[in-house]
């Protein structure tokens, strides 16, 4: 500053200077740190150098010398110039390298006139008020649309594909088969699980009308562990459900009025890794008291594929390990059944314990002609079984009468956790019919006395679909008990894990299988349902189904053989790790369409500020990383991609039949884990779930008993402080690919950052940064997608054909869920469940609600 007589005024230093100059100098120790930590790593140069200039110009600031600016400038411009070079027109890889500088900028500007040589407050004002527009201006960017790939003009085709089933015996119909129009009469609204309505009404010129029909509120809300993922089913003028610790429930259809509940009284200490139960299935007592089905003669059934086998607590009651018993209490004759009055039209539902319940539709008692009073245990032969070890948690299917259920083992607990066995039983009386035991497939149904089922064997947990008319039931099969390591695992584990089994219900024996991941240590199990389509080809159309993937990829095969319909070719993938004997030389990758992203790199590292993008790219250059299936180790970390809950999970994909097209959500999200060695994974705390107390400290991952090693996960790959994902966004998505062709019609991100933020709290700001999103989508002849999912906690409407949000609305929970369609009365109703999901952190509740067009 300059006084009338032209000489300069001399002040006292002020105290911003110093704050400040203190702040660019700590940045700049600790990025200098970093990156001479990075560069030794072999990573980048500049937070090296960046961390050195800010150094310098911070302490040269605090002394209020002009030249703190010069070396500020030297970091801002070089900055941008690093940014452009690695970023290019990347929204979100410039936030990280250029936000915090735009902010030190605008700060620094103001301050000028009080250093020694500064500018004038002209300069200073014109000079903040550039960088503030600048920050203004890329903030503004946020709200725009970023990665998406939008639709071409008349994009869709018209391909139907609706799977259609021949069922000349009137004993095997079920609604499941073929739904009434109005109704959703399975999780995936048929056993097909195309998630598709053929209703109308809502479409995308009312849709924004939609509003709040009725609420409905279950009563069941868990402390720890929740995440319901219910899906209800429709019957008439009913909706049935379960919530998340197993309660059955019916529902008035249009107003949402409680008809009546079973409690099964499971308890707590139950509760598997989540509170789930996705839903129940029904079924009506065909004429005749529902016979079941004779094996097909050979000549009937196409030669199936087959795929070369891989080289490679609660005590039960000691009757368990028994048969069944014949009599009261047991398998009783199907004439016996059906002269039962009791039950005509059922719900099937499992527990978290382990039972089935045979409930009456109409008024939710137990059905006295199944099992013992209305349930079955399918822990019967399975040996001991732990509390919240054997769990249903998902429907089971009914085909040609047979009853067919999987069950959620508790995954990395013990080498020698129970069996992961499939049961069939007579859906009259409950009756084992039989039970396939990879580990011992010559054995019909219960173990000899004293024996069990196969142990630690991988279990289908999820949702399976079924083709009535073949008598088949596809199962996605899970892993063995212990998910990252192999070497103890039997052939026909590695035969059968983490593949897409057809089952013949008449039998109980497999068909044909596909994997879709050999010798498995990343936990790929298939979570997702496959589903049934007529797949078109020219001159016709094949029986097929279409399996997704967790690591992105969609096979379509034939249904009747396991055939591939499109391209799946095996690529070499990285070896070594600590089994490398273990490790194949190929996996099976599909051609006809992928959610696969490129590799990661370096670049790909993100954060808020340039501090935690720099703790990111140390991780990465340390980690091993040569890609997927990048094989564990323990001497490092190894990175993940796709993680664990990548590509497509429980809640599966949506095909409109009618106009061909497959819409699919999808996370994109790596891990970052090690294998931690016995002595290192009891020094961190690392237990059974029977052997941790009320003090023991939570670990992330499992303790894998009775394998050299236990698991370390960083789910999501997060930074410890700010609890951001290490990956640049987005983080999930969802995508329309056109059925015949795989091509991609239109992608964007699903999920907005309302709900997320840096250290866990809530941003509110609606940016369209793609969340990780669990729960799968429905479909409607109305041309429109609705899907929650995400963890902003909201439900959308998206237009089929473009991929534009057209309606939304806020849940009072998370929406972890797949909603379903119906009709009553000729008024159209979309519900979804909220309850929320501890592992996407999102809001717990027991919400049931229902939406329609205002009357």
């Amino acid at each position: 500053m300059t006084t009338i007589d032209g000489t300069r005024e001399t002040r006292a230093p002020g105290a911003a200077e110093r704050i400040f100059g203190s702040v660019l100098a700590l940045l700049g120790v600790v990025l200098a740190a970093g990156g001479t930590w990075l560069a030794v790593l072999g990573g980048s140069w500049y937070y090296l150098l960046a961390g050195l200039g800010l150094l310098i110009g911070g302490a040269q600031v605090f002394r209020r010398r002009i030249s703190g600016a010069w070396w500020f400038a030297a970091v801002f411009f070089g900055t941008l110039l690093w940014s452009a070079w690695e970023s290019g027109l990347d929204y979100w890889r410039w936030i990280p390298r250029f936000g915090l500088i735009v902010v030190l900028a605008f700060v620094l500007a103001l301050l000028l006139p009080k250093l020694e040589g500064g500018p004038g407050r002209g300069v200073s004002r014109t000079l903040a008020l550039l960088c503030a527009l600048v920050f203004i201006a890329v903030f503004a960017l946020a709200f725009a649309a970023h990665g998406v790939t939008r639709a071409p003009p008349g994009a869709l085709t018209s391909a139907p594909a609706a799977a259609s089933f021949s069922i000349a015996d009137d004993r095997f119909r079920q609604p499941a088969d073929a739904p009434r129009e109005g109704d959703w009469a399975a999780y995936g609204r048929s056993n097909a699980a195309m998630r598709y309505s053929p209703l109308g009404q809502i479409g995308a010129d009312n849709v924004a009308n939609l509003t709040r029909a009725w609420v409905y509120r279950t009563g069941d809300r868990p402390e720890e562990r929740w995440g319901a993922e219910t899906t209800p089913i429709k019957i008439g003028d009913t909706l049935y459900l379960c919530s998340a610790r197993s309660i059955v429930i019916a529902l008035d259809a249009a107003t949402g009025d409680e008809r009546w509940r079973y409690d099964p009284q499971v308890s707590d200490e139950d509760i598997p890794y989540t509170a789930a139960c996705r839903g129940v299935t029904y079924y009506e007592v065909p004429p005749g008291g529902g016979a079941r089905a004779r094996p097909p003669a050979a000549a009937e059934q196409p030669q199936p594929r087959q795929q070369a086998m891989r080289p490679a607590a609660r005590k039960a009651d000691q009757d368990r390990t028994a048969p069944l018993p014949a009599g009261p209490g047991g398998p009783q004759s199907a004439a016996a059944a059906a002269a039962a009055p009791d039950c005509p039209a059922r719900i099937f539902a499992g527990t978290l314990d382990g039972r089935i319940l045979a409930l009456d539709a109409e008024t939710g008692k137990p059905c006295a002609s199944f099992g013992e009073q209305g349930e079955v245990d399918i822990k019967r032969g399975m040996g001991e079984t732990l509390p919240g070890m054997v769990s249903i948690t998902s429907p089971p299917v009914v085909v040609r009468n047979v009853l067919v259920t999987g069950h959620q083992v508790l995954d990395g607990q013990r080498l020698d956790a129970p069996s992961g066995v499939i049961k069939g039983f007579d859906a009259l009386t409950g009756e084992l019919l039989w039970a396939w035991d990879m580990g011992r497939p010559e054995l019909q149904a219960s173990p000899p006395p004293g024996a069990t089922y196969t142990r630690g064997t991988p279990n289908m947990w999820t949702i399976a679909s079924a083709d009535p008319e073949l008598g088949f039931v596809y199962l996605p099969m899970g892993n063995a008990a212990v998910d990252y390591w192999s070497s103890r695992r039997s052939p026909q584990e590695n035969e059968f894990a983490t593949s897409l089994v057809a089952l013949d219900v008449t039998t109980g024996k497999p068909v044909w299988h596909f994997q879709t991941t050999h010798v498995d240590v990343w936990d790929y199990d298939l979570g997702s349902t496959a589903t049934l389509v007529d797949f078109p080809r020219e001159g016709g159309s094949v029986p097929a189904l279409i399996l997704p993937s967790k690591q992105g990829d969609l096979y379509v095969l034939d249904r009747r053989t396991g055939e591939p319909l499109t391209g799946v070719e095996e690529r070499a993938v990285p070896q070594g790790g600590v089994e490398p004997e273990q490790r194949t030389p190929t996996q099976p990758f599909s051609l006809y369409h992928t959610l696969q992203q490129p590799l990661l790199t370096a670049r790909d590292m993100w954060g808020i500020t340039p501090i935690d993008q720099l703790w990111c790219r140390i991780q990465f250059e340390q980690a091993e990383y040569e890609g997927m299936y990048t094989p564990p180790t323990t001497d490092t970390y190894y990175i993940q991609y796709s993680g664990y809950n990548g590509g497509s999970d429980w809640g599966g994909i949506a095909v409109d039949p009618e106009r061909g097209v497959i819409v699919a959500n999808y996370n994109d999200v790596p891990n970052y884990n090690r294998l931690l060695t016995r002595a290192e994974a009891e020094q961190r705390g690392y237990a059974t779930r029977d052997e941790m107390h009320g003090d023991a400290p939570r670990v992330s991952g499992d303790p894998q008993a009775g394998a050299p090693y236990a698991i370390y996960i960083n789910a999501g790959w997060r930074v410890p402080l700010t609890q951001l994902p290490c990956k640049e966004p987005p983080y999930g998505g969802i995508r329309a690919i056109d059925l015949a062709t795989g091509r991609t019609l239109w992608d964007r991100p699903l999920g907005l950052a309302r709900a997320n933020g840096p250290f866990g709290i809530p941003s509110k700001l609606p940016v369209l940064i793609g969340t990780p999103n669990n729960g799968g989508a429905a479909l409607t002849a109305g041309g429109l997608v609705f899907i929650a999912a995400a963890t902003d906690n909201l439900i959308r409407a998206i237009d089929i054909a473009s991929g534009e949000v057209l309606w939304k609305d806020v849940l009072p929970a998370g929406g972890q869920a797949g909603p379903m369609v119906y009709d009553v009365d000729g008024r159209e109703f979309v519900a979804i469940t909220a309850a929320g999901h501890h592992f996407m952190e999102t809001p717990e509740g027991d919400w049931l609600i229902a939406y329609a067009l205002p009357e």
